[in-house]
């Protein structure tokens, strides 16, 4: 079993914690979490991967032991990709990288992908998907619509403290609403919900869902006009290889939204895991990790 490392960096606006594992002289491959995670989520992939790569996951802004910014305006994805690249550019200044993302970590990772093309060799996506995709299944798949609705109940007046009280006993309920939880033990729930407890941590961490683009309509609401469907595609094209490790099972993206993602993803590769969730990371670590080894040697 991996030992981990921590320390923080400083971005220039905040310090981003984070875990290390494995040599510092390997390949290095950014691990992105999601919500309601931490740096966390990857522990049980780093393990896997530390002999042969050096592992680096942030708590990413908002999250945990990072910085917290006040304001909903802190949280578009624009800042975040920031920080990413400043942490990037102090670990491997000089040698592009792989990146990998789950859940909004996903989001983030696509977002530095877009942007930064020259800094990565490949780009491994778990149960994320890309902000076109998502966006287009939201509107036009009856599943991923009602499966998106839990957007309203974060984006609420109040959602932070409804979120943490009874000790944040919503916030589990909606780990277990988006795929099975038998991984989540006694001591990793723990650190769940110290990393929820942390000064300001979950209203920060709603931010992300604040601030977002992404337009949910109710069920029974005409879709409107998603901003996201507007963008130009070579603007949201994936140019290095590109994986994406997809738990069947996820009940919080459902298949649909990955279609159409080899048109902005022409060196795509798609693993499927059947019986995953939307926790791959955490039900099937061996197996996301062999798939990021093989995809990337």
């Amino acid at each position: 079993m991996a030992m981990f490392d921590f320390g923080s960096f400083d971005t220039g606006e905040g310090r981003l914690h984070y875990a290390a594992a494995g040599d510092p002289s390997r390949p290095l491959i950014l691990c992105l979490h999601g919500f309601p995670e931490y740096w966390a989520a990857w522990s049980g992939v780093m393990a896997e991967l530390a002999d042969a790569f050096f592992l680096v996951a942030p708590d990413q802004r908002g999250f945990n032991l990072s910085f917290k910014p006040k304001g909903e305006e802190a949280y578009r994805t624009r800042n975040m990709v920031a920080d990413l690249a400043a942490l990037a550019d102090h670990l491997s200044p000089d040698r592009p990288f792989v990146l990998a993302g789950h859940d909004w970590g996903a989001s983030v990772a696509y977002a530095y992908a877009f942007s930064h093309p020259l800094r990565l060799t490949h780009l491994v996506i778990a149960n994320g998907a890309h902000p076109v995709c998502f966006q287009r299944a939201i509107l036009e798949d009856e599943g991923q619509r009602s499966a998106s609705q839990y957007f309203h109940t974060l984006r609420a007046p109040g959602a932070a403290a409804r979120m943490a009280q009874n000790d944040f006993a919503r916030t589990m309920k909606m780990l277990a609403g988006f795929s099975r939880t038998d991984w989540l033990t006694p001591e990793s729930a723990a650190g769940y919900r110290a990393a929820w407890a942390q000064p300001g941590a979950m209203e920060a961490m709603l931010h992300w869902y604040t601030s977002s683009p992404i337009l949910v309509p109710r069920p029974d609401e005409p879709a409107g006009d998603a901003p996201l469907l507007t963008v130009p595609a070579e603007r949201v094209t994936v140019s290095m290889p590109h994986l994406v490790v997809w738990g069947e099972a996820d009940e919080a993206l459902r298949p649909a939204c990955l279609g159409g993602l080899d048109r902005f993803a022409p060196d795509l590769t798609v693993k499927r895991v059947a019986g995953a969730g939307h926790w791959i990371l955490h039900e099937k670590p061996a197996d996301v990790a062999r798939a990021i080894a093989d995809f990337v040697s």
